[in-house]
């Protein structure tokens, strides 16, 4: 009799530990990405996302804990993995002085794909990413996008099962970050397993089957986009005060309406609080602010966000970044350059 190992799970890490120094870039993070899904891996610079992608695609050893790919151990057999594994870092990996197709062409011949096959790939690939008109021009003349989706494309050339992309549309105006999720959403309906790291909450929303929040290098969180609004729960009183002076006393005046903490931002004037009550709530906030002549330019009620799970969960804002450090949580120099460990 026949025996076969079936592999549900494309990505496994378990208690994954890494250290620089004295700074936990990983404290014993666990994940799972089964086959054919879209694992979005959220959390701000110094999270340890990257950390994480690098244990994965056998860049970097962990100090303890164990981690498969496709079925094959990363520290038993790094070789069969990378063999298995598709990589987009956060800076486009592309040889400026190449054109696109020779670009494309040189990463076939480094996969031993041959001459013939590798021209045809790289064709194929520049069509499926938009690029066939700058085929032929030097990367160097290409936009920030541009770029991104070259890079892309060349993690794709060996149609690999499993891609690891680490925040790959940081950098990228609106429009261009829009063109990426639409062609990462062209890959994962054919079929691929994507661990995918962000910073943007509505990337993480837009694109994940299941969604893990990373701080501190640990898991804080775990499940889809609704289960982790969920986690929140309630709505959102949101108001915008015309004049930036008053936004303290609307705070004061709204807070005993709130059933959780107001988070204020005063460059928009505006103040964002977990409220209960629905359009009542907003009704007697109305009041409250008229009584106190308090001018508002907007007011409404919103459902909670990924962003305002982030906040309940970590007391700070996806965006932040550790201070005097760079990504990871690495320590910087002083250019905040990060110094290898």
């Amino acid at each position: 009799m026949a025996w076969f190992c079936v592999v549900t799970d494309a990505v496994i890490a378990e208690g994954l530990v890494k250290h620089y120094k004295d700074v936990a870039a990983l404290d014993g993070l666990d994940l799972r990405v089964p086959q054919g899904t879209v694992l979005g891996v959220l959390g701000p610079n110094g999270a340890g996302k990257t950390t994480a992608v690098k244990i994965l695609t056998t860049l970097v050893k962990p100090d303890s804990g164990r981690a498969e790919v496709a079925g094959v151990d990363v520290l038993a057999d790094p070789r069969a993995v990378r063999r298995q594994i598709g990589v987009s870092g956060q800076n486009a990996a592309v040889d400026e002085y190449l054109t696109g197709f020779e670009n494309l062409d040189m990463v076939g011949r480094l996969y031993h794909l041959g001459a013939k096959p590798s021209r045809a790939r790289a064709r194929e690939l520049l069509v499926q990413f938009d690029l066939e008109d700058a085929a032929d021009r030097m990367a160097k003349t290409y936009s920030g996008g541009m770029r991104r989706r070259l890079d892309l494309a060349g993690a794709l050339v060996a149609n690999p099962p499993v891609l690891f992309l680490d925040e790959p549309t940081t950098g990228l105006d609106p429009r261009s970050r829009t063109d990426m999720w639409g062609v990462i959403q062209r890959l994962v309906s054919q079929g691929t397993s994507l661990l995918l790291t962000t910073q943007y909450l509505e990337e993480a929303d837009l694109l994940a089957d299941n969604i893990i929040v990373v701080d501190h290098g640990t898991v804080i969180a775990e499940g889809n986009a609704d289960q982790l609004k969920a986690q929140v729960g309630g709505e959102r009183l949101a108001i915008t005060v015309s004049d930036e002076s008053q936004l303290r006393r609307a705070q004061q005046v709204l807070e005993p309406l709130g059933v959780g903490p107001a988070v204020l931002e005063e460059h928009r004037r505006s103040l964002l609080m977990p409220v209960t009550g629905g359009a009542s709530v907003l009704a007697v906030a109305l009041r409250h602010l008229d009584a106190e002549s308090i001018a508002i330019d907007d007011v409404g009620l919103r459902r909670p966000t990924l962003d305002d799970v982030f906040l309940t969960l970590t007391g700070h804002a996806a965006e932040e970044t550790r201070t005097g450090g760079s990504e990871d949580g690495v320590p910087g120099d002083k250019k905040g350059k990060q110094v290898s460990a």
